[in-house]
């Protein structure tokens, strides 16, 4: 298709793909370019910042923003303010479950979006998938069988709301009605192209997939986001083959998209710096009786959590280490927008790139690629520029999940504070690092207080006796609020998510360096050819610790977490 004069409307426009997109589409000299986002500020930033950068007149990128998937005069609500309101709530019920007539369909915001600007392209940035499986049915289902245990008890109008949320949380349904409604919008107003950005919901991996956020593996969210993700493809498919539409592709990206800038500063989760409480060393609880995950106490916020950190858009920002995992090869890996940008205009403008599901739906995944793993070598030297002029260390967030990798990131740099090397390590006593690594946590209040405040309690060498910060990540909200203890629960969190202190996970430790040290060997030959990657030079022949790709290797290796298709 010829996008000259053509107007283009980008779902997710603000975004890290959605931008990457609209800098690319400008070479074809389209009449107007819309960009939309959530939030007013978002929408209005992305066009201000590229009406600058290509000297564009005052509406060429024209902003708009709201909430595609509800109705228009919720577009710009928060969730929660027309799920808790019976009558808003009773309202997007009958958009969702309801026929689709003529009513529910034109009071969509997505249908007001479409009827005001009439594109002739639109280009699908959002992640659709996790818009609406991370709405998390599991937990609403969860609500109402607490309420309706007890029936002596129970509270009907409690219980008509928890069911009604539930009701509204409901995958397919919404995924459902989306698609109906775009369809429709698409042939009333004679788009002639449509491209979704789709995903896989776990970034090219299996269901091995070690990454979670705190939930059970395979985690059930995250499997939610991959059925709602193939669900989605195959409406698609159905739409591509529905007379009188536009044509219908999706580009599929399969590892983790990055990224949109690296700089060092305040860390953010929600918006909202995360806070480092003062907490000393002798601020213990004792183990036994119940595990409280919420203490009756307050803690006191001494500084906002500030370090490098690389910025992935909407996956959020992850720490030097969590990057280095993440993209590990064998793990999520990386792919770049400026790629996936490309693909999407060669697909609108007529080629054919091989990466529209549409069209084939096995063997066209956008995959890691041989750009972005030449440019990570450049993301890493920047983030390692950074730690040293700002002297610090970005080793883990717990916005990446499970909270294991922080944890096995968190314990390996306590090592590499103290030990030059493996072998190093590999060398001293068992007692004697036990000893070491205890007092460096006793002694470097901003380390300790950092790993306590991230929700990573500290096990210590006692096994009673434990450092935590105001909340906890492990033991998960799925185990309740008051737990009683026992030592198989204690060995259990500290495995998932607890900095274990004890003899034991040292010991563990000396085991991992040498099987990683073993298994260089065999990647070692006199030719060097390219079946081999895990070798001697790969871990710089262990003169020194790289944190990230040591988890990396574990993750493979102890999670069963290698990718095998890219």
């Amino acid at each position: 298709m010829d996008i000259r004069n053509k107007k283009v409307l980008i779902l997710g426009g603000w975004g890290l793909v959605g931008s990457a997109i609209a800098r690319k589409i400008v070479e074809e000299k389209p009449k107007q370019i819309i960009l939309t986002s959530l939030k007013e500020n978002e929408a209005k930033e992305i066009c201000a910042e590229l009406s600058k950068e290509f000297k564009k007149p005052k509406n060429y990128f024209l902003p708009w923003w709201g909430n595609i998937f509800v109705r228009n005069i919720f577009k710009d609500l928060p969730r929660n303010k027309y799920l808790d309101d019976e009558n808003k709530r009773s309202i997007l019920i009958q958009d969702i479950i309801d026929e689709l007539d003529d009513k529910i369909y034109k009071s969509s915001s997505l249908y007001a979006l479409i009827k005001q600007f009439k594109p002739h392209v639109i280009i699908d940035c959002i992640n659709t998938a996790t818009a609406i499986a991370y709405q998390n049915t599991y937990s609403a289902y969860k609500d109402i069988f607490r309420q309706t245990s007890d029936k002596k008890n129970t509270d009907y109008e409690r219980l008509k709301s928890s069911v009604e949320k539930s009701i509204s949380s409901s995958y397919i349904p919404q995924l459902i009605r989306h698609v109906q409604i775009l369809n429709n919008a698409m042939a009333e107003f004679k788009t002639k192209i449509y491209v979704k950005v789709g995903t896989s919901g776990t970034g090219g991996m299996g269901l091995n997939i070690p990454y979670t956020h705190s939930e059970e593996k395979p985690s059930r969210v995250l499997l939610s986001k991959a059925a709602v993700a193939g669900a989605h493809t195959l409406l698609l498919f159905l739409m591509a083959r529905t007379p009188d539409g536009p044509i219908v592709k999706e580009v599929k990206p399969t590892a983790s998209i990055a990224w949109k800038k690296i700089s060092y500063g305040d860390i953010k989760k929600q918006g909202k710096s995360v806070q480092v409480y003062d907490i000393k060393f002798n601020d213990t609880v004792n183990l036994n009786g119940i595990f409280e995950r919420k203490l009756k106490k307050d803690f006191k916020p001494i500084r906002n959590l500030k370090t490098v950190f690389i910025d992935t858009g909407e996956n959020g920002i992850f720490s030097a280490g969590e990057f280095e995992t993440i993209s590990t090869l064998g793990q999520m890996e990386f792919v770049t927008p400026e790629e996936i940008a490309e693909n999407v205009v060669t697909e609108i403008l007529g080629g054919n790139t091989g990466h529209d599901v549409v069209t084939a739906l096995d063997q066209s995944e956008m995959g890691p690629t041989y750009r972005a793993g030449i440019l990570k070598q450049y993301a890493v030297s920047k983030i390692k520029e950074l730690e040293k002029k700002n002297k610090t260390n970005s080793v883990a967030f717990e916005m990446l999940g499970p909270p294991k990798l922080s944890k096995l990131l968190y314990e390996i740099h306590l090592i590499r504070l103290i030990y030059k090397n493996f072998n190093d390590y590999i060398s001293k006593l068992n007692s004697s690092r036990t000893k070491k690594i205890l007092n460096l946590v006793k002694q470097n209040d901003a380390l300790r207080n950092e790993i306590l405040s991230l929700g990573l309690p500290v096990l210590l060498p006692d096994g009673k006796t434990l450092l935590r910060g105001p909340q906890v990540i492990i033991p998960s909200a799925n185990e309740g609020d008051l737990i009683t203890i026992d030592k198989k629960k204690i060995n259990k969190w500290a495995e998932e998510g607890w900095v274990d202190l004890r003899d034991d996970n040292w010991k563990k430790w000396e085991k991992r360096f040498k099987d990683i040290m073993k298994d260089a060997e065999k990647h070692n030959e006199e030719f060097l050819s390219s079946r081999h990657l895990f070798n001697n030079d790969y871990w710089d022949n262990f003169e020194s610790i790289n944190i990230g790709k040591v988890v990396g290797w574990l993750f493979i290796n102890e999670e069963k977490g290698l990718r095998i298709k890219r």
